[in-house]
């Protein structure tokens, strides 16, 4: 039984690692409640999510370079979407414990879920800002700010807004995985400082899937059409919204 359920779970976090990493989107958001019905305590699904997630994000990125779906060497734009939306990803891990105080999680997860939902269907709609970096600054904030206070919502909203506000799809994606890194492991070194337990026997299948699937999710997002790669984007979207959602109120 215990073998069993190893093998399973490397397959779900194999699964969303590869819609994560090829997207820009969706691993904890899926691979979160799965885990939790599944039986593993939430505290432990949480901690165990961010840390595979940054080793995973680690991989991918360096492929997602290597492919040429973003480019990350010194003085490129893409890495300076990299520092500016890591940077406010970790202030909010520190910032979120004050704030989250006083908010209803409730709430929180509500206004994520319908931000994405919306953003989903300008895509949709082939709506888009100008671009500037002014711009992406804003969605730096409120993406630190979903991932600060709830856990989620930040690779719908980074990955989403910076489509919206005219970056290359591919490009988008790649700077969204990799940003994941640094805040991912801030989470999680918070999490130890503030006491956490590591489950080790969850972190492992799921570093197992990830490994595997973070070096597939590239290429198919290399093979992937732009303009149907938009189309794709913007229906997860709002299917990860309205998932959410429906998550709140079941």
């Amino acid at each position: 039984m215990i073998l069993s359920m190893f093998f399973i779970v490397v397959f779900l976090s194999l699964v969303a690692e590869i819609i994560d990493s090829s997207l820009g989107m969706g691993y904890g958001t899926l691979l979160s409640p799965i885990l939790i019905a599944m039986g593993f305590p939430p505290i432990l699904v949480v901690s165990s999510i961010l840390l595979s997630q940054a080793g995973g994000g680690v991989i991918a990125s360096i492929f997602h370079h290597k492919l040429k779906n973003s480019n990350f060497s010194l003085k490129s734009n893409d890495l300076k979407f990299v520092f500016m939306i890591s940077i406010m990803g970790i202030f909010a891990v520190v910032f979120a414990m004050l704030v989250s105080i006083s908010i209803p999680v409730l709430y929180v997860k509500l206004y994520i879920s319908v931000l994405v939902i919306v953003m989903g269907v300008i895509i949709l709609l082939k709506f888009h800002f100008k671009f500037s970096f002014k711009k992406i600054f804003f969605i730096s904030i409120i993406s630190a700010f979903n991932k600060g206070l709830s856990g989620g919502g930040f690779g719908p909203v980074v990955t989403g807004g910076q489509i919206i506000t005219g970056k290359e799809v591919k490009s988008a994606i790649g700077v969204t995985t990799f940003s994941e890194v640094p805040i991912c492991l801030a989470a999680f070194i918070t999490y130890l400082i503030a006491g956490g337990v590591i489950g080790w026997y969850l972190i492992i299948p799921l570093l197992v899937g990830v490994i595997i699937a973070s070096t597939i999710g590239p290429y198919i997002t290399k093979k992937m059409d732009v303009k149907k790669t938009k189309i794709v984007l913007g229906i997860l979207l709002i299917l990860l919204g309205t998932w959410s959602i429906i998550k709140l109120v079941t």
